[in-house]
């Protein structure tokens, strides 16, 4: 038996989530495979219910499970409560409690989507980027962090801070995958600013050249790089960045593919992984049955990939996917005209058919 955590989250989450659980149970009958899906709160619901984000019997049980599929977490119902108790606090919580250090983001352009994009056809026809991010370290986990006040003025602090160690890990990380694909890596990094950056790249530099020869590797500066995204996004392969650059690039590049709602992320970590699309909770729509559900979808056959091994299903339901917008199937934020646009659950049930 194969134990899914399900964190659905708030807003939207509860509802994308559902569809890829349904494209999950479709893959263990496939499969003759029992999976065991154990519903958790975390994020805004769980400070409703329980007074916390991260009830210390989710992430329990998330840690005793094989996997977990996340939702979204927030809205502005919650804007207002103290840092630690925010519902963001419950995603920054299961990243370092399960010790997901990478995170995966694939940005994929679909033919039948290219009107989508804010580009034009001929500069995002083709795109296949990875985005590699480091997840536990840099600037969201360094300390000293807060707000604190000195005669009278108040000063926000952060720190960016990185190990070794933590470079190496996620740097074996993109290597490897860029192995799988074009064997191409851009590290991303401010190394002309950063203390970090130069760290950064040092060792980076150091595991190529020890590990990985036949990987080409090239450097960008961040601010560079978010250009070059736009100006010709068809020159990057494995995005290799910290975890701040990621979190922007990777949303970037989300935009580049038509809609936010498309891209799907993996967390790995030596023992455990979690699965969960790159978008929000969008509490603007919550409860509409509008959402793009084919994150959360796309999420769902990472797990099948890096999780149950199972690469080929994985593949299945990708093509299921792109053979449902093939036939001109949309949800809302992607409709156009002579689109056929669909509920969330409707394009939930078409992907299931179709795979």
């Amino acid at each position: 038996m194969f134990k899914i955590a399900v964190i659905a989250g708030d807003g939207i989450g509860t509802e994308v989530t559902s569809q890829a659980v349904r494209i999950l149970k479709k893959a263990s009958r496939i499969l003759n495979e029992q999976f065991e899906f154990v519903e958790l709160k975390a994020g805004g619901i769980a400070i409703d219910t329980f007074g916390k984000p991260l009830p210390d019997d989710t992430l329990k049980k998330a840690l005793d499970s094989d996997a977990v599929v996340l939702g979204a977490v927030g809205g502005p119902k919650w804007d207002s409560l103290p840092y630690e108790l925010k519902p963001e606090q419950a995603l920054l919580g299961l990243r370092k409690g399960l010790e997901l250090y990478a995170n995966i983001r694939p940005a994929i352009m679909f033919d039948s989507l290219l009107e989508s994009s804010s580009l034009k056809a001929e500069v995002v026809q083709g795109i296949d980027i990875v985005v590699v991010r480091e997840l536990t370290g840099g600037i969201y986990f360094g300390r000293p962090a807060g707000i604190v006040e000195e005669n009278g003025v108040r000063r926000g602090i952060n720190t960016m801070t990185y190990t070794v160690p933590e470079i190496e890990r996620i740097a074996h990380t993109a290597f490897k995958l860029a192995r799988t694909r074009n064997k191409h890596v851009t590290s991303v990094d401010k190394a002309n600013i950063l203390h970090t950056s130069m760290l950064w790249r040092e060792v980076v530099n150091a595991v190529q050249k020890e590990m990985y020869p036949d990987i080409n590797l090239d450097h960008m500066y961040v601010d560079n790089a978010s250009m070059q995204l736009v100006r010709r996004p068809k020159h990057f392969d494995v995005l290799l960045t910290e975890n701040l650059f990621g979190d922007i690039l990777s949303d970037e590049a989300s935009m580049l593919t038509g809609s936010i709602g498309m891209l799907p992320s993996a967390s790995i970590g030596e023992s455990h992984a979690l699965y969960e699309p790159v978008h929000g909770s969008a509490p603007d729509i919550a409860g509409k049955g509008i959402a793009n559900p084919i994150a959360s979808i796309l999420s769902a056959a990472m797990l099948l990939e890096y999780s149950i091994k199972q690469k080929e299903l994985a593949k299945k339901i990708f093509h299921a996917v792109e053979s449902v917008l093939n036939e001109g199937y949309r949800t809302a934020d992607l409709s156009s005209a002579g689109a056929k646009t669909l509920t969330t659950d409707e394009m939930g049930a078409k992907i299931e058919s179709a795979f």
